[in-house]
């Protein structure tokens, strides 16, 4: 029974991201806006009814390989030691996962994120993969944090977190010169919050 659950399972996730790859590579050759749902499914060769128990709709299905790095972040991040601080964890989840992911991009991947990630109708869709991990990694955070303000703290390093991440991979995907590992890790220690000490010796300063 667990055999045949697993097969299933796996034959889903075959069919969501063939029907992601399909939507993506619709939407670069001809736009967001000129691809049907219709359109994804045939090239999926699945039907229009099989597409919507899989996405919403077609920018959710363009989108979904930024949800599945996220989502895979947030496991490296659960991965990572309860005893190590919450900025070293994160840093460390980031560049486990570019080496991951990134290390050995498909130049075509680069022409697709270029023509794709700021066109009006996969905004929202992006925001809303952001702000949905945001959530469960501010209350990932706040498990390693102590004291009064600790669920503020949380959500602060999480949205900072996030954010700079997304920039540093922008950043790179503009300028690939480099390593996107290397353009993580600047990005993230440029925005390091300071050591508990130091932030507590300012605060008694202020």
């Amino acid at each position: 029974m667990d055999e045949t659950m697993g097969l299933r399972e796996r034959k889903k996730a075959a069919t969501r991201l063939a029907l992601h790859e399909a939507a993506l590579r619709l939407a670069a050759e001809h736009g967001p806006d000129r691809v049907t749902v219709e359109a994804i499914a045939d090239a999926a060769n699945v039907s229009r009814r099989t597409f919507s128990n899989y996405f919403s709709g077609k920018e959710e299905a363009i989108v979904y390989g930024d949800a599945v790095r996220l989502r895979r972040l947030l496991e490296l991040i659960r991965d990572q030691r309860a005893d190590q601080p919450p900025w070293a964890v994160l840093t460390r989840a980031a560049e486990d996962l570019v080496a991951e992911t990134y290390a050995d991009p498909d130049p075509s991947w680069f022409a697709r994120r270029r023509r794709l990630r700021a066109h009006p109708s996969l905004v929202a869709h992006q925001i809303a993969a952001y702000a949905t991990i945001e959530r469960e990694l501010a209350a990932e955070i706040a498990h390693r944090l102590t004291g009064p303000d600790a669920a503020l703290r949380s959500r602060v390093l999480a949205a900072a977190f996030l954010t700079t991440f997304r920039v540093a991979l922008q950043h790179w995907t503009d300028h690939p010169e480099g390593p996107l590992r290397d353009a993580v890790r600047t990005a993230l220690a440029t925005v390091a919050p300071a050591p508990d000490g130091d932030r507590s010796a300012a605060a008694a300063t202020a």
